[in-house]
């Protein structure tokens, strides 16, 4: 890295403008969670198919965060950052005007591959903070994320129920615009280039892997768990990702560096924020539904209703992202690691034997919330403490395929399990040939929810078992 000293005021409008971009792009991914019911009945889907919209850009996010990460390493974090900016905000110009399911996931996948800002926002925040502050200013980035989400969730959904779910995307336009001038007039490029190959084959194996992988989760009811194409596509996938870590490990410019993934603390941290981001879309893509669908099956509330019942939790998301701070900086980021799986399993728990009421969801998502910033803060540390300067862009790409990966299964498992068990519900009445006759649909029941959230449950021990290996850190010592 270059030793290019920076002034108090340029540092600050570093941190500034990078977690504005965090805002900015987890407004926009958040701001369609309430709207997942409204796609639904838009778009004349089923809850497996329309969680494709949440997917395939998580899926594009995923590889375009890991292969970014590194080609910002390589030819300067600024540019990249830029490039992906431009090609975001074309993406969510053009998702408002989207007329079929398809093709707003189509927008969706092009929207995706921005996501790569992410990791290089972390980066760039670790060129210029010096290592002593750096747990605070990482902080502050992960609680613009609970901020962003808070935002989505209340204007959001605000927005979709008045002027309609169009205007979200259209909305964000001018805040995108205005994130890329900023970032072009006060950004400086603080990276020492070098020139490598970029690793195609590697990106193509992971992302059909994972196409394969989530459309297996995710179409397994429709066309037969035990059915050929569904028991081929999880071995085909299987092979791919076999494959993948194998040439991963031998290409000279693999953009998944399987040197720092062999780093106990690098790996563990991966693993976990993968069980981390599962657990935070496992409350996304349920709970809205919950509040949404009619009643016996759920509370028949309003798209804006439920927006404002989950603000809480990403309130509690920022209010205890300076929190984890603060037991990093004098305990180390593993207790804080700990104290946020403690938390999600109270919450998940919650979700499992209380939720008949608002009150009670209220309650149990906020104990969610504040886990899952305990949780992020203490990764990210963990990763970036673990990591050499001159590979932070490439470690926090890799950080983010994993965390995508976890963002990804759980759409898809939730809406495989919204859609495998329902019960019909009716909602109007049609007269046929003079006849009164009930109009009824199908809603997902108790027991698709009882699933979800057991399984996340599963997913936060497994996160406790993990975290129980890792090394101390320098912060630590």
């Amino acid at each position: 890295m270059s030793e290019i000293k920076m002034s108090k005021r340029s540092i600050n409008i570093t941190i500034a403008l990078m977690a504005f971009s965090g805002l900015l792009i987890i407004y926009v991914e958040t701001m369609i969670v309430p709207a997942i019911p409204v796609f639904i009945t838009f778009f004349h889907s089923t809850y497996s198919n329309v969680s494709w919209i949440l997917t395939a850009y998580i899926i594009t996010g995923t590889v375009s965060a890991a292969i970014f990460g590194k080609v910002a390493d390589i030819v300067g974090k600024k540019k990249v950052f830029l490039l992906l900016g431009i090609i975001y905000t074309i993406a969510i110009s053009f998702g408002g005007f989207a007329h079929t399911l398809d093709e707003l996931i189509a927008v969706r996948a092009v929207q995706g591959i921005g996501f790569g800002m992410i990791p290089i926002a972390f980066a760039i925040i670790n060129d210029v903070v010096p290592r002593e502050k750096l747990a605070l200013a990482q902080g502050i980035m992960s609680a613009t994320f609970a901020i962003g989400s808070g935002i989505g969730l209340v204007l959001g959904s605000y927005i979709t129920e008045t002027l309609g779910w169009q205007w979200d995307f259209h909305t964000a336009i001018p805040v995108a615009i205005i994130l890329l001038i900023l970032t072009y007039i006060f950004i400086r490029e603080n990276t020492v280039t070098g020139k490598q190959k970029i690793d195609f084959a590697g990106v193509s194996m992971l992302g059909a892997g994972l196409v394969l992988l989530i459309f297996g989760l995710s179409e397994g009811e429709h066309y037969g768990w035990y059915s050929h194409l569904i028991i081929g596509m999880f071995i085909l996938a299987f092979i791919l990702f076999a494959a993948f870590t194998y040439f991963e490990s031998h290409y000279k410019y693999a953009f998944i560096n399987m040197k720092l993934l062999k780093k106990r603390n690098i790996f563990l941290s991966n693993i976990v924020g993968l069980f981390a981001m599962a657990a935070m879309y496992f409350l996304f893509f349920t709970v809205p539904t919950l509040l949404q669908d009619p009643s016996p099956v759920g509370f028949g509330k309003t798209v804006f209703y439920s927006g404002l019942i989950m603000f809480p939790a990403t309130v509690m998301n920022m209010v205890f992202a300076p929190v984890a701070a603060r037991i990093i900086k004098h305990r180390g980021p593993r207790l804080s690691i700990i104290i946020g799986l403690s938390v999600d399993i109270i919450g998940f728990g919650l979700l499992y034997l209380y939720r008949a009421t608002i009150p009670e969801i209220l309650l149990d998502t906020m104990f969610v919330g504040a886990g899952i910033s305990l949780m992020l803060v203490g990764i990210i540390n963990v990763l970036l403490t673990s990591t050499p300067r001159a590979n932070a862009g490439e470690a926090t790409g890799m950080n983010t395929v994993f965390r995508d990966i976890g963002m990804s299964i759980a759409p898809a498992v939730g809406g495989a399990l919204e859609t495998m068990y329902t019960i019909k519900v009716t909602v109007g009445v049609q007269i046929i040939n003079g006849i009164p006759t009930k109009i009824q649909q199908a809603f997902p029941d108790s027991t698709a929810y009882n699933y979800i959230y057991l399984i996340g449950v599963v997913f936060v021990i497994l996160g406790f078992i993990f975290t129980a290996f890792m090394k101390k850190t320098k912060i630590e010592s």
